[in-house]
């Protein structure tokens, strides 16, 4: 029977979804098939009611050797990183080289690295794959990947949400913070990446439900006490304020 099992690899903090017709344990380390070739993950769950149609394969239970060659690999990745680094200074790139890793048919040499412009490291990737005689793979990677990659606490005390289980990261936009009427000071809406906070987006579709008929601040309303000025909302009770002749009174949405 196929089954559907999620995985996880060093320096990622969510899980990804392979098939496979072994009987499989939460703990149980594996060898899969990937897009960038096979790699060495850990099993931290499984879902039978999954669709398997269009996913990877585990090819087979990880032995000790594979788990002892797997830290050779990681000791090897860290430092290509720092060769890549000592190449990136000698010709003069600006990029912040921040990871490496090999596949684990070491087929592939990948590096994540960030920067300001567009850079052109073809002869950085020609250097590196005369050192290391297999395919060098550069990708770019943006602000909140970097915050994903590296890590780090969060305004609320706990670890990032993108490093620690968000599988993809959606669209965050500046109305989501009006909506929610938070102050737009980017000290209190953005995140260690220094773009707005992804849990902005948690919470948006019932803003968005419950701002439905409610009043905008400022605005001049008819009520049953009498026309006045609406002078704060509470978005989540559908309650609001309005100033009555210089007297204020509550009101609720129907």
């Amino acid at each position: 029977m196929t089954k559907v099992y999620n995985v996880i690899f060093k320096g990622s903090g969510k899980a990804y979804n392979f098939k496979s017709e072994l009987d499989l344990k939460k703990e149980d380390k594996v060898i899969v098939d990937t897009e960038n070739g096979l790699q060495f993950g850990k099993i931290i769950g499984s879902n039978e009611k999954a669709d398997y149609s269009d996913l990877k394969d585990v090819v087979r239970l990880a032995t000790d050797e594979d788990y002892d060659l797997y830290l050779k690999y990681l000791k090897e990745a860290d430092e290509a990183r720092i060769k890549c680094c000592e190449i990136v200074k000698d010709l003069g790139l600006q990029m912040n080289v921040l990871s490496a890793r090999f596949s684990f048919d070491r087929s592939q040499l990948l590096f994540d690295f960030t920067a300001d412009e567009r850079v052109d490291f073809r002869e950085l990737a020609k250097k590196l794959a005369s050192i290391y005689h297999t395919r060098i793979e550069l990708h770019q990677i943006g602000a909140r990947d970097k915050a994903r990659k590296v890590g780090g606490v969060g305004i609320c005390g706990q670890e990032l949400c993108c490093k620690r289980y968000l599988e993809k990261i959606d669209g965050i936009s500046m109305n989501m913070a009006k909506n929610q009427n938070l102050a737009l000071n980017p000290s209190k809406i953005n995140g260690c990446c220094g773009r707005l906070m992804c849990c902005l987006a948690y919470e948006e579709d019932n803003y968005e439900e419950n701002l439905e008929g409610m009043p905008q601040i400022g605005h001049k309303i008819n009520t049953p006490k009498g026309e006045g000025q609406v002078i704060s909302v509470n978005i989540l009770e559908r309650k609001y304020k309005v100033l009555i002749d210089g007297d204020k009174e509550e009101f609720y949405v129907e």
